[in-house]
């Protein structure tokens, strides 16, 4: 990992701000990379996690290994095909130079982990991950999301937005609330520069420090307050944010000394004064920005809220359809039987060809991580989540105001775990959404007809909208364990068609 540290390496942070990095920032350009080099670099550093006891460690490695073994399998000689159809295979076209879609997913899954683990070493080599797949395919779409990711967790907004940008230019679909972030980030940058300019304001004596190494200003600046000369400290503490500022230090380290900064000023002064009380409302409106970006309406568009027993009343006595997004439902020709339903669910990144998928859609099911399909009218929308903080995140960061009339409250958040209290011991994989959805209206039981539209469990390949389509068919999910529960209680199987009821 030498060559991406000589690049950038990620200051360690002490008990405030350290001083910025000589390096100078990364940027959304990229650096040209060869794939061997990465992968080789990702062998590296497989050995390296090696009886690390960090979970999130130990998911890289999972990920590594997949993709090391994945790896081994493209160096080893082909065999000979055994008909015309044998160099045939779904979904595995390669489309750049030695970088097929089987092994970009396994990279981006890969940085993907990396980023979780948020250490320098993972940093970097998310950095070579990114570098590498925007070498190999310079319109990657994924590659300029990781790449924006990537600069957001290094603390380099500007240039996150410059990734984020080339992301959108290159989709119509933005499924992963990437406009509603770069906005939140442009007007979180918009208040960081009203608040620096009311510190010039407010503390001039500030500008003769904003020249010195920002630590050593810092520790000045502490060691005074300590001493009880605040005026003094004040001036010092201000020129090393201000210092923090020109040198493009990360953005995280200028957050968090600049939090301490508002934290000792509040403390330091008996009454607040007005300056104290509009630097404490610029500090939380960009940092509220960045986190989940402008706000339509913070009452979510007036929206009603389901619990599990007005669900239950909404749907008694209907006929359900729940449509797959599956190949199969891509060309079934089915749309008039489908619309035919009382009801009609579908799932997450759904896809809306009339003649084979039908017209209508009365219950979008979404899990909370992606935001596709969130802006379509529909009468309810359930959004599905593990972690309570995060689905309410997402629920104020993605929900489009009036695109739906019901939405679900806690009670529906995950049903499989909360309502029906399976855990890993009686089911150790993750639900999906469709999953989630079944599981609750066979648990439900009011419903006469439930019938299951082309559920296959992507054996014909996924049917999603255009932006969603190259999203790998996560693995974290056991499709056969899912399956043999939906056959068990099969009340009959006819083509497309699955009746539970």
């Amino acid at each position: 990992m030498t060559r991406v540290r000589s690049r950038w390496s990620r200051p360690r942070t002490g008990d405030l701000a350290s001083a910025p990095t000589d390096a100078g920032p990364p940027t959304a350009q990229v650096t040209p990379a060869e794939l061997d080099d990465c992968l080789r670099a990702c062998a590296v550093h497989s050995g390296k996690l090696v009886g690390s006891l960090d979970s999130r460690r130990i998911a890289l490695a999972e990920q590594l290994r997949r993709l090391l073994a994945l790896w081994a399998q493209t160096q080893a000689p082909a065999p000979a095909p055994a008909g015309a159809g044998g160099l045939i295979r779904r979904g595995a076209r390669p489309t750049g130079p030695g970088l097929g879609n089987d092994l970009l997913d396994a990279l981006l899954a890969v940085a993907g982990k990396a980023l979780d683990c948020g250490y320098d070493d993972e940093l970097n080599l998310a950095l070579l991950i990114s570098d590498t797949v925007l070498t190999q395919r310079r319109n990657s779409r994924a590659g300029w999301r990781l790449r924006g990711r990537l600069l957001e967790a290094m603390g380099r907004p500007a240039a996150a937005v410059e990734a984020f940008d080339r992301y959108l230019e290159l989709t119509d679909e933005d499924g992963f609330g990437v406009r509603a972030k770069v906005a939140g980030v442009r007007v979180a940058q918009d208040r960081r520069a009203e608040l620096l300019g009311l510190l010039r304001r407010t503390v001039p004596g500030a500008e003769r420090f904003a020249t010195a190494p920002a630590t050593d200003t810092w520790a000045d600046g502490l060691a005074a307050h300590a001493a009880g000369e605040w005026e003094d400290a004040r001036a010092r503490l201000v020129g090393a944010l201000l210092a923090m500022d020109r040198a493009e230090a990360p953005e995280q380290e200028f957050q968090e000394a600049l939090a301490h900064y508002l934290d000792l000023a509040t403390t330091a002064q008996v009454r607040p004064t007005p300056e104290l009380t509009e630097l404490i409302a610029l500090f939380a409106e960009q940092r509220r920005n960045r986190m989940r970006g402008p706000v339509a309406d913070p009452l979510y568009g007036g929206v009603e809220w389901l619990t599990l027993g007005e669900f239950r009343n909404r749907i008694a006595g209907k006929s359900v359809a729940l449509i797959a997004n599956s190949g199969k439902v891509g060309a079934s020709s089915m749309g008039t039987e489908i619309d035919a339903y009382d009801l009609v669910v579908r799932f997450n990144s759904y896809r809306i060809d009339p003649v084979h998928t039908g017209r209508r859609t009365d219950i979008h099911v979404t899990i909370h991580k992606h935001g596709f399909n969130w802006d379509q009218p529909v009468d309810t929308r359930l959004v599905f989540g593990g972690v309570s903080a995060d689905w309410k995140h997402s629920l104020r960061t993605r929900l489009v105001p009036g695109a739906q009339k019901y939405l679900g409250d806690e009670t529906l958040r995950w049903p499989v775990r909360n309502i029906g209290r399976l855990g890993t011991d009686r089911w150790p994989s993750i639900p999906t959404s469709g999953f989630n959805m079944l599981w609750l209206l066979d648990f439900l039981d009011v419903s006469p007809t439930l019938d299951l539209i082309g559920f296959d469990f992507y054996e014909s390949g996924a049917y999603r909208v255009d932006a969603a389509m190259k999203m790998p068919i996560t693995s974290v999910h056991e499709y056969t364990s899912e399956k043999a529960w939906v056959m068990e209680r099969a009340q009959s199987v006819s083509g497309m068609r699955i009746s539970l009821r």
